[in-house]
Order: C-alpha cells, then sequence, then structure tokens
C-alpha cells in the first residue's frame, strides 16, 4: 500500500450540505474533502433525510432494492448518490425511518424508533459495500448514531470479503449523547444475548450505543486533546469514564478544522465591511453595524462590544451569565446574543434585554448573517462553557479578531493561548473556576486589556494569525488510519 493510497468510508448522521443540526454535520462535510486532497478514497454515507431532499442537492438513483434482515423481516432500501467538491456521497433510501422533518426528534422530545432507525444504519452498511464493490481500508463512524458499526464488523461481518482488512475508527463530538435505549429492544440489533452485560452493550440496565463503538471501534477519537483526557474523568465521563480508561492506548483527541473559505473576515460576503490584520478599519464598521443591529446606544461605541452566538443552554455557560448580568450592565461594556434553546433562557435574556436597553441585545433566532456579523463586529467573544468537546465559535472569533474570554475546559484549551499583558502574547482569556464570580472577573481582566489599545492591536494581531484549517487536522486523521491499519495487520 503506498503512502495515503486506501479507501475510506465515513458514516456520519448527517453533514453539510445536505442536514445539520449542530458541529458535527461541519466535521462530516469538511474532513472527507479534506482527506481526499491528501490523496485517499474517501466515501460519505448518511440516510436520505427529508432535509436533504429539500438542500436542493442533485440526487441520482444508484441502486434499488438492497436487503437486509431485520427482527423476523428482510427490508430493502435504494441508495441516491452525489456529488460535492469532488467526494462522493452515499444517502441510503427507507422513507419510514427517515423522511421527517427533523433528524432525531422534535422539540416534544426524541423519535420513539430511533434505535430501529440507526440499526437500520449500521445495517446497511454491508450490503451497500457489497453492491459498489467498495472495499474499505478505514470504516470511520461518527457519534452513537453509527457507533454499532464497528460492533457488527467485529461480531458479524469479520468474514465477508469486503471488510476481510477493515480497521474501525470511531469519534465522539459530544460524550452526553450516548443513544440510550430500553434492554427489551437488545433482539433488534441481531447480537449475541451474551453482549448485553457490562462487558458489551449494558449501561445501567439500558442498551448504550456509543459504548460499542468505544468498547469494539479499534481506535476510538474526541474533536480536542483536551476533551480526550477530560472524559477519562468523573466530572466529564457521564457514566463512560472507566470504560474510556479502557481504551486510553487507542483514545487520542484531534481538533475540528474550520473552513477559511467561509469564515475569513477579508473575503466574507456577509459583512458589510471587510478587514484584515494590517488594515482592521473594516472590523470599526462592522462594530457599528452590529450596534445599530441590535439598538445598542451609539454613545457606547468605544466601550467594550461582548458577543454570543450559542444555544442557549446550561452546557454554554447561560447559567454564569445570568447569575452575573446584573453586574456585568453596571460595567462599561455592551453586550449582545445571538441563539435558540431552552424556554427558561429564551425568557430569561428577552427580560433583561427589556430591563437593559441600549446595552444588552437579544436575538432568539437563528441566523447566519448576524453571526457573521458579531463575529466580525463584536470585541470580544464569550464562551463560558460547563464543557465544550471542541467548540468552533472560538476558532471563528480568533481570525475575526474577536477575542475569547472562555472557559478553560475541552477544545477551548487547545485553541486558545492565555494573554500575558507584559510580554503582549497570547489570543485570549481563560478562567478556570465553573463559578459566576471567575467568569466575572475573567471578563474584567479582559475589558481591562482592551483599554490598553497598543496591547489590544497585538492580540487581535496574535489571534488573527492563527490557523486552525482542516488541512492540519486532516493530517492528524491519515497519520491516525495509518498507525491503526498497522495495528490491525501487526
Amino acid at each position: 500500500m503506498t503512502q495515503n493510497a486506501f479507501n475510506v468510508l465515513m458514516i456520519s448522521p448527517e453533514a453539510v450540505p445536505f442536514a445539520k443540526t449542530g458541529g458535527l454535520a461541519d466535521v462530516a462535510g469538511a474532513l472527507p474533502i479534506a482527506l481526499k486532497k491528501l490523496g485517499l478514497d474517501v466515501r460519505l454515507v448518511m440516510p436520505l433525510y427529508n432535509m436533504v431532499r429539500q438542500s436542493g442537492m442533485e440526487l441520482t438513483k444508484v441502486a434499488s432494492d438492497l436487503t437486509l434482515p431485520f427482527d423476523f423481516f428482510t427490508l430493502t432500501f435504494d441508495v441516491y448518490q452525489a456529488e460535492v467538491d469532488g467526494l462522493t456521497c452515499y444517502f441510503l433510501e427507507r422513507d419510514e425511518f427517515f423522511d421527517r422533518r427533523q433528524l432525531y426528534g422534535t422539540p416534544k422530545g426524541d423519535y420513539f424508533d430511533n434505535l430501529e432507525r440507526f440499526v437500520f444504519l449500521a445495517k446497511a452498511i454491508l450490503p451497500l459495500c457489497q453492491k459498489l464493490e467498495f472495499a474499505p481500508d478505514i470504516i470511520h463512524c461518527h457519534d452513537w448514531q453509527s457507533a454499532l458499526i464497528p460492533v457488527y464488523l467485529r461480531e458479524k461481518w469479520g468474514q465477508e470479503e469486503s471488510f476481510a482488512k477493515t480497521a474501525t475508527v470511531f469519534t465522539i463530538h459530544n460524550l452526553a449523547y450516548q443513544g440510550l435505549f430500553p434492554k427489551e429492544k437488545f433482539h433488534l440489533l441481531d447480537l449475541p444475548a451474551a453482549l448485553f452485560g457490562i462487558n458489551g452493550l449494558e449501561f445501567y440496565d439500558q442498551i448504550n450505543f456509543l459504548k460499542g463503538g468505544i468498547l469494539w471501534a479499534d481506535a476510538v477519537t474526541t474533536v480536542s486533546r483536551q476533551y480526550s483526557r477530560e472524559i477519562q474523568t468523573k466530572e466529564f465521563g457521564c457514566g463512560l469514564e472507566g470504560v474510556l480508561q479502557t481504551r486510553a492506548d487507542v483514545l487520542t483527541g484531534i481538533v475540528n478544522g474550520v473552513d477559511y473559505n467561509i469564515w475569513n473576515p477579508s473575503t466574507d460576503p456577509l459583512l458589510p465591511a471587510t478587514f484584515n490584520p494590517d488594515d482592521l478599519k473594516g472590523k470599526v464598521k462592522n462594530k457599528q453595524t452590529l450596534m445599530a443591529e441590535y439598538g445598542l446606544d451609539p454613545a457606547l461605541k468605544d466601550a467594550p462590544l461582548l458577543g454570543m452566538v450559542s444555544r442557549l443552554a446550561d452546557q454554554k455557560g447561560f447559567d454564569l451569565l445570568a447569575a452575573i448580568l446584573p453586574k456585568l450592565m453596571a460595567e462599561n461594556l455592551t453586550l449582545v446574543i445571538l441563539g435558540t434553546g431552552d424556554k427558561k433562557y429564551h425568557d430569561l435574556l428577552t427580560a433583561a434585554a427589556a430591563q437593559y436597553p441600549g446595552r444588552l441585545g437579544v436575538k432568539i433566532a437563528f441566523d447566519n448573517r448576524i453571526a457573521h456579523l458579531i463575529e466580525a463586529g463584536a470585541d470580544m467573544f464569550l464562551m463560558p462553557s460547563a464543557y465544550e468537546p471542541c467548540g468552533l465559535n472560538q476558532i471563528y472569533s480568533l481570525k475575526y479578531g474577536t477575542i475569547p474570554v472562555a472557559r478553560a475546559t475541552g477544545g477551548l484549551v487547545d485553541t486558545i493561548t492565555p494573554v500575558d499583558p507584559k510580554k503582549k502574547t497570547g489570543t485570549g482569556f481563560l478562567f478556570t473556576d465553573y463559578t459566576a464570580e471567575a467568569f466575572l472577573a475573567c471578563i474584567q481582566e479582559a475589558c481591562q486589556a482592551y483599554q490598553n489599545k497598543p496591547l489590544w492591536r497585538q492580540i487581535m494581531k496574535n489571534a488573527m494569525s492563527q490557523d486552525f484549517s482542516w488541512d492540519a487536522s486532516a493530517k492528524a486523521y491519515v497519520d491516525l488510519y495509518h498507525q491503526t491499519l498497522a495495528r490491525r495487520t501487526s
């Protein structure tokens, strides 16, 4: 096998530009394209959701009436294909499973048959590869929805010619989402009953898909080095820290890359003015536009403007923000927030915006244009996360010279270098203790640095010079693939 001349089958429950609920889709859309540029033959597989049909991408049917065993039945499915930037993507069509408005559930909760839906996804990989005559060297699975594939490969498909030399890589994007189901459904997995046990798929008397991926994959990755360490502790392990410790020898962290074709202040078409490290005038224009968009007091144009683009949830630290809002609004600063999430934060932030007109702006929405404007127009970006497997907004913020103020956890540690005012080094401000007091003190430290204009300009230039493109991350995955295959064949 020559360098990089091997086949990779990437399995993800979502990927841009086809279907998205979160950052996983960004990774699954960008990583395989970056890998192809390095010489790998990569194919992406995902369900044919209603959202895929609505994406406007051209789909071509490439296989009909493929079959797989499911409980007492034989199910059939069709396969469609699309091309994106040279990447071949396959979509599995079984409408009663996937032709729904949302991917995994409704605002009232998860779909009742998510086990059946993603058992189907896992089982479809064997007939798909056989039909395509595609023998993957690596099957790279993402999150709990595809976590059974390493189990099936080892327990049921090992003698199949398509998979004779295949190794599996399993990536955890967020350990909190594990795919838990009633044990009474275990028979639907079509696996030996002995695998439902403490050393198998059992987790507190439930089925745990994610645990299967962790235990059966040849290599396990997370989306930052720090998060790979954190999830082996009780604080961040979500009950699986012991399981992860047993796989520590094959557990690694690779920071997600970002697409600088989309997130680049010098070329961003969504901005009223572009800018770069050598000419920051455009950032001033973006700040003015952002303040007008949120109805902030123009008299505060020289005060630091803080921004947040986030899911409004406890994980993202909004409990800390709620606790410090009165004191924060007493400071000489303004704050804008964009996002959707828990109703309690919708209500709290809407009320707070009314209480602090001209100083606090809140939009309960997802708006890509405004998200770009906040990244470009804010002076600082707040990320007080309780945990953050990787995080992308802090990486976007760095490129836009919007200095992160964040908790030292997960990928935030791996991507933000603490500022040293004396040396004029660093790219952001970090706090360690998950307390309102520590968060407020960190904001105040950043605001103090903001008053020193030569220092602040240097911090901005430090931040904007960082490179978290997919190139480096993709090369790290290629190295991991080589190591995994070497272990598998040794």
